[in-house]
């Protein structure tokens, strides 16, 4: 079902082994020529285009675009306790995981009496995607609304594909998800659609005027979603932020001949189970291994639910398994294929981690697997994806927050640099910045 990539005898760098490691094709730019005209629509007519769209793209006319706030009452109210339980702990967890990352505010004596500070500011709203395809992913509810909310964003609205099945709204757990969240803004509205009203605000609303806000513009944009919600979110970049353009999801993991092929087999068809274009890869040296995890994958395929699913994912270009002289190399494939998530299961974990710079996200040993993350272990699921964490990084509180320098000198510090500043803005043939300083020197101070 995996088919092999033998790299034992060859000596490729780290830039050429990208040309040969599986990868799914991915064309964004392609993608883009549909999601133009969409956000286009949306920015033009507003509520009118979005029920239009979801018509054609989700099989339904919602009544409601803004989810009335008794329909997440109601989906808060009918939850699972299991389910209610399990989302609750996931919300504590990700909060303290996320409360790590939020920078403090620091401050430095340049020179006597000149202070600069360095200060962390929330954006002051986010739209935030939740995909609906092939699963429900309330997860996906939790790992934005809590980075946004632990950042400190005051303002959070919340979109979701609407569902046939259920009246044209969200799904009900993705809208227990938000309710259990504190989130009340939360949209019936998918794919590129949702990220067009996010970036440009929408206007009108069933039995409102047309000229009454439906949903007003965010200032940052994120979550995951298909290539046609990466594909908007690229359209908008420089109108809004964005986190990254999430795309399929993708599981490497790095193994020697102490692994456990079951374990192996089981997070790869763990992974493989959320879309036909998903990748597993697996990189070793370890021939006795790879054999004994197609195995065991044939096996555990044969038992999933999604099996369909799985086997598609599972034998498409973008999954593998590549054999390597050693560890070593392994880390080499590992970081030219660049993981959304990285499982390293080997002898010296922490030795060969510390060796990983291109990962969304790196999961350590038997019993750290990928779906700990995705859900429960208090690290974001919201990875960069194809490649992209060679310069991406998940999402995270950062992504919600702004830094501003303060600048603050005494007029004795300022006129202490007045004469490398003036050598400086002449040299630039700029003299009026530093006649800017002179004149601080040359008038009565008024005040320090």
């Amino acid at each position: 079902m995996l088919h092999r990539i033998d790299l034992r005898d060859q000596e490729i760098s780290e830039r050429e082994l990208v040309q040969v490691l599986p990868r799914a094709e991915v064309d964004v730019e392609k993608a883009l020529e549909s999601v133009r005209p969409i956000i286009a629509q949306v920015r033009e007519r507003g509520g009118e285009a979005l029920r239009e769209l979801a018509q054609k793209f989700d099989g339904v006319y919602p009544e409601h675009l803004r989810v009335p706030q008794e329909a997440i009452d109601e989906a808060v109210a009918q939850l699972d306790p299991q389910i209610k339980h399990a989302l609750e702990l996931s919300i504590a967890h990700n909060r303290t995981g996320h409360e790590m990352q939020v920078p403090k505010p620091v401050e430095r004596e340049i020179v006597p009496g000149g202070i600069v500070r360095q200060r962390w500011i929330p954006v002051r709203r986010v739209g935030l995607y939740v995909p609906g395809g092939l699963a429900v992913y309330p997860s996906s509810v939790v790992m934005n609304v809590v980075a946004a909310q632990v950042a400190g964003v005051q303002s959070i609205a919340v979109a979701s594909p609407p569902q046939e099945h259920f009246n044209g709204l969200p799904h009900p757990t993705i809208l227990a998800a938000c309710g259990l969240l504190g989130v009340n803004e939360v949209y019936a509205v998918g794919g590129g659609q949702a990220i067009g009203m996010f970036a440009y605000g929408a206007k009108g609303q069933p039995g409102t005027s047309d000229g009454e806000v439906l949903c007003e513009r965010v200032d940052v944009t994120t979550g995951p979603g298909n290539i046609y919600v990466a594909a908007a979110k690229r359209a908008v970049q420089g109108v809004v932020g964005i986190d990254a353009e999430a795309g399929t999801t993708e599981i490497g993991i790095i193994a020697d001949d102490s692994a456990n092929p079951e374990y192996d087999a089981a997070d790869l068809i763990s992974q493989a189970e959320h879309d036909p274009a998903a990748a597993s890869v697996l990189f070793t040296y370890s021939v006795e291994l790879a054999d004994a995890v197609d195995a065991a994958v044939e096996r555990q395929v044969a038992q999933t639910k999604h099996a369909e699913r799985v086997k598609t994912a599972l034998s498409g270009p973008q999954s593998g398994i590549v054999l390597v002289k050693d560890v070593a190399d392994a880390i080499t494939a590992a970081n030219a294929y660049g993981a959304e998530h990285l499982e390293i299961q080997t002898r010296n974990n922490r030795e060969v981690s510390d060796q990983i710079h291109n990962a969304g996200a790196i999961f350590l040993g038997s019993f750290s697997p990928v779906p700990l993350g995705d859900y429960i272990g208090g690290s974001n699921h919201v990875l960069p994806t194809g490649g992209t964490a060679a310069f991406a990084s998940g999402l995270n509180t950062l992504d919600f927050l702004k830094s501003v320098q303060e600048i603050e000198y005494t007029r004795e510090a300022l006129l202490s640099l007045e004469e490398p500043l003036r050598a400086l803005a002449v040299d630039e043939d700029l003299p009026a910045h530093a006649d800017a300083v002179t004149a601080r020197n040359d008038a009565a101070p008024k005040s320090v």
